[in-house]
């Protein structure tokens, strides 16, 4: 899949997630939803690396922990780049490569 194809089908599953809970997606809150992703992914981290306790989960299930988190954090960087009509793929090979 495409970078534009899961932006676009993230953007879809954001939007059933805010009708459902009626929530405003404003700038502010994306920004906020987002920081609270990046929360999670730290917890999920520090107990990955046994920086943290493990919570009652396995190993297996902190690795899932992290990947789920990883996957939030990114979603909404996909979201807010949206918000703001950046092309997060010509960004990317603008700076990194």
């Amino acid at each position: 899949m495409e970078l534009r194809e899961l932006s676009e089908a993230v953007e879809t599953r954001s939007e059933s997630y805010v009708r459902h809970f009626k929530i405003e997606r404003t700038p502010d809150w994306l920004m906020l939803k987002l920081n609270e992703e990046v929360g999670e992914l730290t917890r999920a981290y520090l107990m990955r690396s046994g920086q943290s306790r493990d919570h009652g989960l396995d190993a297996a299930d902190v690795d899932d922990l992290l990947g789920e988190e990883m996957a939030d954090v990114f979603a909404h960087v996909l979201l807010l780049a949206r918000q703001y009509d950046i092309d997060l793929e010509a960004e990317v090979k603008k700076k990194w490569l």
